[in-house]
C-alpha cells in the first residue's frame, strides 16, 4: 500500500473547464447577449445627450445645413464661406421658383409656406457623407459670422455685438440681418479669414449646435412648424431609447436564464461526480476525509461554485465591456475630462486592492470553519444519548458555541469589510458626479462642451464605477469559490488506492466460496508497523470459520480485507481461487453477504432495507431471510409488517432488532460467502442460539466467516482462528484450542464455567 493518496494531474480550473465544456454554445450565446446588452446600455446615455442637445437646445434640428433656405438666407451664409464651400453649397441646393404646379410643388408649399411668396433653395441630397460636409460648412459659416460681428463690435465699442453668441442669436429675427448683407460683403477678407480660423478651432459639436440655431431661424422664416419638428425628434429618439432599453432587458433576462442553467448544470454534474468518487473510496480515503468535510464539499462548497458561475458568467464579461466601452464613449464626449475618469479609476483600484488584501486570508478559513461546525454538530446529534448519559450537555454546548463563534466572527469580519465597500463606492460615485458638473459647467460656459454631453459624461462615469463595483463583487466571490473549487477538486483528483484491474480474471467455479489467506500482512496508511502478520488459513464452503481474540487483535481488520475495504500490504487473499486484486470490486462483493459490526439501516421500509441485498427478491425470499434472522417475531408485531417505516439510521428499532435486520439483508443476497463481523453481540443467548442453528441450515452450502467476542457463539464452528496482536495464536476446533492454545483457553475461561471448559 502506498503511504500517500495518489492525485491526478488535472488542476481545479481545468476541472471546472471540463464541466463547462458541455455548455460551450450556451456560454458563447451568453457572451453575444452580454455584448448586445452592453451596447444597449452604452448607447442610452448617447441618445439622452441627443435629446438634450438636439431635441431641446436645437429644437429637434439635427443638421447644421438647412433642408430649405430663402435666397436672402443663403446669400447671408455664403458671405462667410470660402469659394470652395460656396461652390459645394451651390452643387447641393436647387432654386425652386414660386408659382409652380404639380403634386411635388404643392407638397413643398405645404411644408415651406414662404415658397408661395418667393423663390427658395431646397437641399437635394440625403447622403450621410455629403450631409456631414454641408453641416461642417454651415457650422463654420455660423461661427465665422458670430466671430466677425464680435471683432467689428470690439473695434467700434458696440457692447451688444461683443456679447453675441449662439444663445442670444436664437432670439433675433433673421430677416433683420438681411439689410446688412451689402455691408457684410464689404468686410475685408482678412477679417473673415481670421474669424474662420477661430471657428475651425472650436469643437465640431459646438459648430453644429450653432449652425442648428441658424437653421431654426431659417425654418421660422420659411413658416415651418418648428415646434412639430422638435416634438417629432424627441418622440422618435425617446421611442428608440425605449426599444434599446427593452432590448437590453431582454438580453439581461436571457443571460440570467442561460447562466442559471449553466451553473445549475455544472453543480449537478459536480455533485454527481463527487458522490460517485466518494462511493469509489476505500477505507483509506475515508481515513483522510472526514464525513463532515465530505458533506460540506458536496453541499456548501459546490453551492459557492454555483453562485460564482450564475453571477460571474454575466459580470466577468459584462463589467469589462461596460467599463472599457464607457471610458471610450466618455472620452468621445470630452477628451479634456479624461483625468476625471483616471482619478476615479485609481481610487477604485486602490479600494479593491486594500479590500482584497484584508479579506482574502479570511475566505480561506471560512470553509474549514464550516467543516468544524458540521463535525461538532454531527457528533452531537449522533452521540446525543451518550452526552445525556454522562451529563456533558453544557460542555457540548460550549464546544458548539466555540465553533459557531469562530465561524460567526470570521463571517462578520468579511461581511463588514464588504459592507464598507458600498459607502466608499457611493462616496466616490457622488464625488465624481460633483467634479464632472463643476468642470463641465466651466467648459459649457466656454462653449467647449454641450449640456447633453456633460450629462452623458456623468452617465458613462457612473457606468465605469458600476463596472468596478461589479468587479469588486467578483473579488469577494472568486476567492471563496476558488477555495471551494480547490476542496472539491481535491476529492475529485484523489485516485483511490483500491482500483479495479485493467485485465480482470474470472472466478474458478470449482473453488466457489473458498477463501484463502496466504502469508497476509497489513498496515494502515501512515502506520509504523503492521497490524496483521503472516496470516495464512483457508475457509471452505459448508464450514463455519470463526475469529476470536482480545480487543485490538485485528479481527475486524482481517475481515475487511476480504471485500477489499483495505488492500493487503503483503501476501495475497484468494476468493473463488482468484486473487481479490485481479477481479472487479463489484463482482467480488457480489460473492459476499456482509453484516458489519455496527448495523446500519437506511430510511425506507423494512422490505426496502431487506431488498438492499437483492432488488429482485420476492416477498417469500425476504420473509424466509427474516425468519432465519429471528426477526419475524418483532416484524409481525408491527402494524404495517414489512412495510413499516424505518427512520434515518434505524433510530426507531433497538440494537438487537437492527442487527437481525442487517443479518436478514445479507441472507437475502444468497451469496456463496457470508461475513458476520461481531453481528450477534446485541442478541440474547436464546436468540443467538436459535439464529446460529437456523443459519447453519440456511447457509449449508456457503462459507461462513464469523467474528465474535463470545465463545458461546463460535463453540460449534468447524474452524476457530485465534488472533493475538495481529498474529495467529491458534487454529482448530473449540476442544482442540482449549487443549493447545493458551490464548483461547484464557478467553474461554473468562466466559465459561469449569464444567463447560472440560
Amino acid at each position: 500500500m502506498t503511504t500517500h493518496l495518489r492525485k491526478e494531474d488535472s488542476g481545479p480550473m481545468k476541472k471546472l473547464g471540463k464541466y463547462l465544456k458541455p455548455f460551450a454554445l450556451v456560454l458563447v450565446a451568453c457572451v453575444v447577449l452580454l455584448f448586445a446588452q452592453a451596447l444597449c446600455d452604452l448607447n442610452l446615455p448617447n441618445y439622452m445627450s441627443d435629446i438634450v442637445n438636439v431635441g431641446i437646445q436645437q429644437s429637434g434640428i439635427d443638421h447644421a445645413s438647412p433642408e430649405a433656405i430663402s435666397q436672402n438666407g443663403l446669400q447671408l451664409m455664403t458671405a462667410f464661406m470660402t469659394e470652395e464651400d460656396q461652390q459645394s453649397v451651390k452643387d447641393h441646393y436647387t432654386l425652386v421658383s414660386t408659382g409652380g404646379s404639380g403634386e411635388e410643388y404643392d407638397n413643398q408649399v405645404k411644408e415651406y409656406p414662404l415658397l408661395a411668396q418667393e423663390d427658395i433653395y431646397i437641399r437635394q441630397t440625403n447622403d450621410s457623407e455629403e450631409l456631414d460636409q454641408l453641416d461642417d460648412i454651415f457650422g463654420k459659416a455660423s461661427w465665422t459670422m458670430i466671430n466677425t460681428v464680435k471683432d467689428m463690435a470690439a473695434q467700434t465699442g458696440d457692447q451688444e455685438g461683443e456679447s453675441l453668441s449662439s444663445d442670444n442669436m436664437a432670439d433675433i429675427d433673421i430677416t433683420t440681418l438681411y439689410p446688412m448683407i451689402p455691408t457684410l460683403q464689404q468686410i475685408p477678407s482678412s477679417v473673415i479669414d481670421s474669424a474662420r480660423q477661430e471657428a475651425e478651432q472650436m469643437q465640431q459639436s459646438m459648430r453644429d449646435q450653432t449652425g442648428a440655431v441658424f437653421v431654426k431661424l431659417f425654418y421660422q422664416e420659411l413658416g415651418m412648424d418648428v415646434g412639430g419638428i422638435q416634438m417629432g425628434y424627441i418622440f422618435r429618439t425617446g421611442l428608440l431609447m425605449l426599444l434599446i432599453a427593452l432590448g437590453g432587458i431582454a438580453a439581461t433576462i436571457l443571460v440570467t436564464f442561460f447562466a442559471s442553467r449553466v451553473s445549475a448544470g455544472v453543480a449537478k454534474s459536480m455533485r454527481r461526480d463527487l458522490f460517485h468518487k466518494v462511493e469509489s473510496f476505500s477505507n483509506s480515503e475515508f481515513d483522510q476525509y472526514s464525513t463532515a468535510s465530505l458533506i460540506t464539499r458536496t453541499t456548501n462548497d459546490i453551492t459557492q461554485i454555483q453562485m460564482l458561475l450564475v453571477i460571474g458568467i454575466r459580470i466577468l464579461c459584462y463589467a469589462p465591456i461596460i467599463g472599457i466601452g464607457g471610458t471610450v464613449m466618455a472620452l468621445n464626449k470630452s477628451s479634456s475630462m479624461a483625468w476625471v475618469i483616471a482619478l476615479a479609476c485609481v481610487l477604485l483600484i486602490g479600494v479593491m486592492l486594500v479590500l482584497y488584501k484584508v479579506a482574502m486570508p479570511k475566505f480561506k478559513s471560512i470553509q474549514k470553519l464550516i467543516d468544524k461546525l458540521n463535525l461538532v454538530s454531527r457528533e452531537n446529534l449522533n452521540g446525543l444519548m451518550v452526552i445525556r448519559a454522562f451529563g456533558t450537555q453544557e460542555f457540548e454546548k460550549k464546544r458548539f458555541d466555540t465553533a459557531n463563534q469562530n465561524l460567526t466572527k470570521t463571517n462578520l469580519f468579511v461581511n463588514r469589510s464588504m459592507a464598507l465597500m458600498m459607502p466608499v463606492m457611493m462616496f466616490i460615485m457622488n464625488g465624481l458626479s460633483l467634479l464632472i458638473v463643476w468642470v463641465g459647467a466651466q467648459q459649457i460656459s466656454q462653449s467647449a462642451m454641450q449640456v447633453g454631453d456633460m450629462m452623458a459624461f456623468i452617465q458613462y462615469a457612473m457606468q465605469i464605477i458600476m463596472a468596478f463595483l461589479m468587479i469588486s463583487m467578483m473579488f469577494i466571490m472568486i476567492p471563496r469559490a476558488a477555495v471551494s473549487l480547490n476542496r472539491v477538486a481535491e476529492v475529485l483528483d484523489t485516485k483511490p488506492v483500491i482500483v479495479d484491474p485493467e485485465q480482470p480474471k474470472d472466478f474458478d467455479q470449482n473453488k466457489r466460496g473458498v477463501v484463502e489467506f496466504k502469508h497476509v500482512n497489513f498496515r494502515y496508511n501512515g502506520a509504523e508497523e503492521d497490524v496483521l502478520h503472516d496470516i495464512t488459513f483457508t475457509a471452505k464452503p459448508g464450514q463455519i470459520t470463526a475469529f476470536i481474540g482480545s480487543t485490538g487483535s485485528g479481527k475486524s481488520t482481517l475481515i475487511n480485507l476480504i471485500p477489499r475495504f483495505y488492500d493487503v500490504t503483503g501476501g495475497e487473499i484468494l476468493v473463488n481461487g482468484v486473487d481479490v486484486k485481479d477481479v472487479p470490486q463489484k463482482r467480488l462483493r457480489d460473492q459476499i453477504g456482509y453484516v458489519p459490526q455496527k448495523g446500519v439501516l437506511l430510511s425506507g421500509t423494512i422490505a426496502s432495507n431487506l431488498r438492499y441485498g437483492d432488488e429482485e427478491a420476492s416477498d417469500e425470499q425476504i420473509q424466509k431471510a427474516a425468519e432465519v434472522a429471528q426477526a419475524m417475531d418483532f416484524i409481525s408485531q408491527k402494524e404495517d409488517g414489512f412495510q413499516n417505516e424505518i427512520s434515518e439510521g434505524g433510530s426507531n428499532v433497538s440494537g438487537g432488532q437492527k442487527q437481525r435486520l442487517s443479518i436478514a439483508r445479507a441472507l437475502v443476497k444468497n451469496a456463496p460467502i457470508y461475513i458476520f463481523d461481531d453481528s450477534f453481540s446485541a442478541l440474547d443467548f436464546k436468540t443467538d442460539a436459535a439464529l446460529r442453528k437456523a443459519l447453519k441450515e440456511y447457509t449449508s452450502d456457503s462459507t461462513m466467516l464469523i467474528v465474535a467476542q463470545r465463545v458461546s457463539t463460535i463453540m460449534q464452528a468447524d474452524q476457530i482462528i485465534v488472533l493475538d496482536e495481529g498474529r495467529i495464536a491458534g487454529i482448530g476446533t473449540h476442544q482442540e484450542l482449549l487443549k493447545y492454545c493458551p490464548v483461547y483457553y484464557e478467553i474461554a475461561s473468562s466466559q465459561l464455567s469449569k464444567e463447560e471448559l472440560e
